[in-house]
C-alpha cells in the first residue's frame, strides 16, 4: 500500500513528466487589408459681392476667389472638374463652359472661373480642363479663382449660379 507521501511524490513526478514531454507546433496567421481609392468634396463658396456696371466694372472686370475642400486616401490621384453651372450660355461645352449667373427671368451674368490667380486656365469639366491632384489622405483646400467680365449692361438685383464639383479618380 502507498502511504499519502508516496502518493504526493509520485504525483510530482508525474506532473514533471508530463511537462517534459509537452511538444510544441507552430503555424500562421495571414492577414491582409485593402484600401480602395476615395475622395470626397464639401462645398465651398465664391463671392464675387458687388459688381459695379457703370463704375469701375465698366473696363475693369471684377475678381475674386473662393474655396472648396477634398480629401482624397494617400496616392490617389484625381482629376477635379468644375461644370458648366446651372445657365450655361449658348455655345457652352465642358472643355470651354460659357457660365452666366441668373438674376430675374432671362437676365444673366457672364463669368468665369480659373484654377490659377493670374485667370489664364479656364476650369473646365473634361479631364483636360480640371485640376489634377493627389490625395495625402489629409483634407486640402482647393481655391477658385472667379472673375466677372467687364462692361456688362445688366439691370439691378441678385444674380447666382450653382456649379457642380466632379472629382473623377
Amino acid at each position: 500500500m502507498m502511504n499519502r507521501a508516496n502518493i504526493v511524490l509520485l504525483t510530482v513526478i508525474l506532473l514533471m513528466s508530463s511537462g517534459a514531454l509537452a511538444t510544441d507546433v507552430s503555424g500562421e496567421l495571414a492577414l491582409s487589408a485593402t484600401i480602395n481609392a476615395s475622395c470626397q468634396v464639401n462645398s465651398g463658396a465664391l463671392n464675387f459681392n458687388t459688381y459695379d456696371p457703370t463704375g469701375i466694372h465698366e473696363t475693369a472686370p471684377l475678381d475674386r476667389s473662393g474655396t472648396f475642400r477634398l480629401t482624397c486616401t494617400n496616392g490617389t490621384a484625381a482629376t477635379v472638374k468644375l461644370g458648366q453651372g446651372n445657365n450655361p450660355d449658348i455655345g457652352s461645352t465642358d472643355a470651354a463652359p460659357l457660365r452666366r449667373m441668373q438674376g430675374d427671368e432671362d437676365i444673366y451674368l457672364r463669368y468665369d472661373v480659373y484654377q490659377n490667380g493670374g485667370r489664364t486656365t479656364v476650369w473646365g469639366n473634361t479631364t483636360g480642363t480640371g485640376e489634377a491632384v493627389t490625395g495625402t489622405g489629409a483634407q486640402a483646400t482647393l481655391t477658385a479663382y472667379g472673375r466677372v467680365l467687364p462692361g456688362q449692361i445688366v439691370p439691378v438685383g441678385t444674380y447666382s449660379d450653382t456649379i457642380t464639383v466632379t472629382v473623377s479618380f
